[in-house]
């Protein structure tokens, strides 16, 4: 079993839609006009860099990076790199798909000169939250509308607060060895 992470190909974008619309389908509400940004891959692609993980040359996995300056980051400060809405088929987890992808944002942020990755998640995902302590994220809680830390704490534990937006920020010298 190989696992290929590279940039996404225009013929994918739309599988890749869907397979990020599936893979958050479970922490999602019937109405949750959210969908419509998963499913949006064409304007990702355009906007960020949008990556695929294939496995056995078929596509298990997604992840959009966001460089400073795009759109889609919504967390990321001055010298920091996020990603967003990592995606991997059910078929294809536990397989290192998405230690793959979250690997890729790593290098990418190195390759940028940043000192930093955040990214954003539920705490119904406690799946991720595994991959991205293993992989040495910590967990900084931002209020969704002032960015201002209300609590840091180690590890990954929950929020108190479910509407609060969890942000884990990773600095790369710890997983990289890169220099600060």
């Amino acid at each position: 079993m190989t696992i290929v992470v590279r940039p996404a190909h225009t013929s994918e974008l739309a599988e890749i839609g869907e397979l990020t619309v599936e893979a958050y389908a479970d922490f999602m509400v019937a109405d949750d006009g959210y969908a419509h940004h998963l499913r949006d891959a064409v304007t990702r692609a355009r906007e960020a860099e949008l990556y695929v993980a294939l496995l056995d040359d078929s596509v298990a996995g997604t992840v959009t990076f966001c460089p400073q300056g795009s759109p889609w980051s919504e967390l990321a400060q001055p010298g920091e790199g996020e990603f967003r809405m990592l995606a991997v088929r059910r078929a294809a987890r536990g397989r290192g798909v998405a230690e793959a992808l979250v690997s890729l944002c790593l290098e990418r942020s190195r390759e940028l000169g940043y000192h930093a990755v955040v990214l954003s998640t539920l705490p119904e995902m406690a799946g991720a939250h595994r991959l991205y302590e293993r992989m040495g994220f910590r967990r900084v809680i931002v209020p969704a509308a002032s960015g201002a830390p209300l609590e840091r704490a180690d590890g990954l534990s929950h929020p108190m607060q479910v509407q609060e937006v969890e942000d884990i920020r990773q600095a790369l010298s710890a997983v990289l060895g890169a220099e600060p």
